[in-house]
Order: C-alpha cells, then sequence, then structure tokens
C-alpha cells in the first residue's frame, strides 16, 4: 500500500552574504506499506506486517540564476523486493556545463558522498552530526492574517490539545 503526497511548489533560498537567490522544486512524499488516516498537514499510519515509514521520492531541481550553478537531484523510493530506503543521487553543473562536476549518493537523512571530476572522492554532508538550529518566527500579533502560524494557530492548538474534532472544525 502507497499514499502519496504530491507537492507543486517552489522554494526560495536567499543566501544573504552572497546576494544569492536559489530556486527549488520539492520532492514527492509517500506513506509506504500502511493503512492511514490523513488530513492536511496531520498523518497517522498503522501497520500490521511491517514498520510503517514516510520516504521522498521524485526528481528535484536548485537554481541560482545569478551564478548559473545548479543541480539535478533524484530521491529514490525504495523498490518493493530489496533495497535502500531514503536513497539520493545528485549532479552539480558549472554554469553552462552539460556535464556534472559533482556527482553525489547516499542518504538523504545520513551521510551523502560526493565524487568530483577531478578524482577527489569526500563526505559531502553528514546530516546525523549536523547541529539543530531552532527556527525564528515572528510572534503572532506581529503576523499578517493569512502567514501560516497565524492562519493554523486554531489547529495548531486543538491538536496540542488532542482535540481532533475541534481541529477539524477550525480548518473550515
Amino acid at each position: 500500500f502507497k499514499i502519496c503526497f504530491s507537492f507543486s511548489l517552489l522554494g526560495c533560498v536567499t543566501c544573504l552574504d552572497y546576494d544569492e537567490h536559489y530556486i527549488l522544486t520539492f520532492p514527492n512524499g509517500y506513506g509506504r506499506q500502511v493503512n492511514a488516516v490523513f488530513g492536511i498537514f496531520i498523518f497517522y499510519a498503522v501497520s500490521i506486517l511491517t514498520v510503517p515509514w514516510i520516504e521522498l521520492g521524485g526528481e528535484c531541481s536548485i537554481n541560482c540564476s545569478k551564478t548559473g550553478y545548479n543541480a539535478s537531484i533524484i530521491f529514490h523510493t525504495k523498490p518493493f523486493y530489496g533495497g535502500k530506503k531514503h536513497r539520493i543521487t545528485a549532479e552539480i553543473f558549472s554554469p553552462n556545463d552539460k556535464k556534472p562536476f559533482c556527482s553525489i549518493e547516499g542518504e538523504w537523512n545520513g551521510v551523502m558522498y560526493a565524487k568530483y571530476t577531478t578524482g577527489e572522492n569526500a563526505v559531502f554532508i553528514d546530516t546525523k552530526k549536523m547541529p539543530t538550529i531552532k527556527k525564528k518566527v515572528r510572534k503572532l500579533e506581529d503576523q499578517d492574517d493569512f502567514e501560516s502560524r497565524c492562519l493554523w494557530k486554531d489547529v495548531t492548538y486543538n491538536l496540542k490539545i488532542r482535540d481532533i474534532d475541534a481541529a477539524t472544525a477550525a480548518k473550515h
């Protein structure tokens, strides 16, 4: 059993120190081998035979219009038999180049390894060793009515106190 959440969104990450803007797309999300009940942003899964998991799958891209650098990323879903969960491969391209100068493979929630065209191989990133950085969010009273936290505050509150009926009503 597989449930897919497909996202048709674009994100923008700004690197303030270099005045660079990176436009990125997102992978799809899949609930694998589960019986599921879900609502907007709520996912609950139960499985008798296996431990359920959420996995990412599909192609994504990252592009910087200022520098011309871009990356093509593939989140691989686990095959039905064998294979690993959370696999990722990527290629990074210099401006106007058709061949990547760096290829990356590994697990998106673990270690990723880089292979450069120079022959150098290195750990690209180890996500398990990365520090968790607390989000900085403006206070609710400083947000506009349709900003996410302000818009969803009643739903969030009711989920925290486990009042599903009130949370559902607050979505309407």
